[in-house]
């Protein structure tokens, strides 16, 4: 019956989106839902597709090992971020009329700034889509009982995604997000109350991790631990800010004020809502402590393992298809958003300038195929990788931190930001960071932070020096 059940969920929403492809008549519907989403609709895109298998599989174990102070990251960083979109770029988005961030780089800086920061904004969704495949493979393995090995669990989950994604782009995204995000809320609701019950009540459960220390926030040690602490929080909260998925969200709202209260709510109910599995693996492990020899295998990828072999091994069958449909639900409207972001820049940035003449038929043609070639990059990438889904996803948004953030936020809010400053520090920064982490990963001083001081650097010699020799110049003649 449960296998019955996700395999029913799935052929579900792949006719929802479908269906939403109907919708889709040129290039805006496909990359932006026409720009006509409602409010509830563009709170649901941007909670779902935050609400990612890291966020049920990995951020619950991440705090069942480190306690509060591990999830630094996510959902701390993740949060503060869609806030910090929302305050502040979020109108700035919306009012450039702009069917992609790299469009922001080539207006502002000019045709070599939009084909970089694209080529390294389209590479850092790499990691991030492996990790909904690697999530969705690994629900596969779990309810065949290994029958279907993740390999090939990952394989599927590739040509799942890509199924209802292909022909309605953001609309077919909109459309099933609005459907996950009620699956996500509801299942995973009525299972922390059940498994809570079980487990002794929410006060139990809470009083032992207390007890555990699992409530401790703030790192212990010296400079090298905090430096840490504040570089895994700056990845995501100010990392993922020039990202094409938020760029996405943002700018496929009706208006500028939805733009703005969706991405605050869609923020807000993330936040509070991704404590919930953190909730239900907490009270897991009470009720079967030989779980956690999961929480130190070999393969890190193991641990993910612990909520779902809890589930199946604890909880009635209702219980059961409550959780999957929400944990399929979570993979399923991140990873979809995931495929759609790079796939626009691609077409939009890298390949459609190289052919100026091409009809918007044709570029939703061109859409479809790179859609095709990026989801089987990823599967690739799924399938070599041996990280957790947590680790992939801050190792995403590096990147990003340290080439594309500082000229993105320059070119808003400073005047004097050129293309000059905005090359040099994309390059300071990514090489900077390339070479601190191949020379001293370890160091007390992260690569992350280094490449973007490197960055920061870059942007004010590119744009004040030449300025000001010129200036210099002039006053001596």
């Amino acid at each position: 019956m449960l296998i019955a059940s996700v395999v029913l969920y799935l052929l579900v929403t792949i006719a929802i989106g479908l269906w939403a492809a109907m919708r889709v008549k040129n290039s805006k519907d496909y990359i932006v839902a026409g720009r006509s989403l409602p409010l509830y609709m563009n709170t649901a895109t941007v909670f779902a597709t935050w609400f990612g298998a890291e966020s049920v599989l990995s951020v619950s174990v991440e705090f069942s090992k480190s306690g509060l102070g591990g999830i630094i990251a996510d959902p701390f960083g993740s949060s503060v971020c869609l806030v910090i979109v929302a305050l502040l770029f979020a109108r700035a988005f919306y009012r450039m009329d702009l069917l992609t961030i790299g469009d922001f780089y080539r207006k502002r800086y000019g045709r070599s700034m939009e084909l970089g920061t694209s080529v390294v904004i389209a590479i850092s969704y790499l990691g991030w889509t492996a990790a909904q495949l690697t999530a969705l493979g690994l629900v596969f393995s779990t309810l065949t009982d290994g029958a279907i090995p993740l390999q090939t669990g990952i394989l599927i989950s590739g040509v799942v995604v890509l199924a209802y994604t292909i022909w309605g782009g953001m609309w077919s995204v909109a459309m099933t997000d609005l459907f996950q995000s009620v699956m996500i809320i509801a299942g995973l609701a009525i299972i922390a109350w059940f498994v809570g019950d079980a487990a002794g009540g929410a006060g139990k459960v809470i009083g032992t991790a207390v007890e555990a220390g699992k409530f401790e926030f703030w790192p212990k040690g010296g400079a090298k631990e905090w430096l840490a602490f504040v570089t895994a929080f700056l990845t995501l909260a100010i990392g993922s800010i020039p990202q094409q998925d938020i760029f996405q969200r943002v700018t496929s709202a009706k208006n500028e004020r939805t733009a703005v209260a969706g991405s605050l709510l869609g923020g807000t109910v993330y936040f509070c809502f991704v404590f919930v599995p953190v909730y239900i693996v907490a009270a897991g492990l009470l009720i079967d402590p030989s779980l956690g020899t999961l929480l130190s295998a070999p393969d890190a990828r193991e641990t993910q393992r612990v909520l779902p072999e809890f589930i199946l091994g604890h909880t009635p069958m209702w219980i059961q298809v409550l959780f999957f449909g929400a944990l399929l639900s979570a993979i399923l409207s991140t990873a979809s958003g995931a495929i759609i972001a790079p796939t626009s820049l691609c077409t939009e940035n890298i390949i459609r300038p190289l052919y100026p003449y091409m009809s918007d038929r044709q570029f939703l043609l061109t859409l479809r195929i790179v859609l095709v070639s990026f989801t089987l990059a990823a599967v690739i990438f799924a399938l070599n990788s041996k990280q957790t889904m947590y680790d992939m996803v801050q190792n995403a948004y590096t990147v990003t931190l340290v080439a594309a953030l500082v000229p993105l936020a320059a070119g808003i809010f400073w005047k004097r930001a050129n293309n000059a400053g905005a090359i040099l520090s994309a390059v300071l920064g990514l090489v900077a960071w390339l070479i601190a982490a191949w020379t001293a990963p370890e160091a007390t001083v992260p690569p992350t932070l280094v490449g973007l001081g490197f960055s920061i650097a870059g942007m004010a010699l590119g744009s004040v020096v030449p300025r000001a020799a010129a200036q210099a110049h002039h006053g001596s003649h």
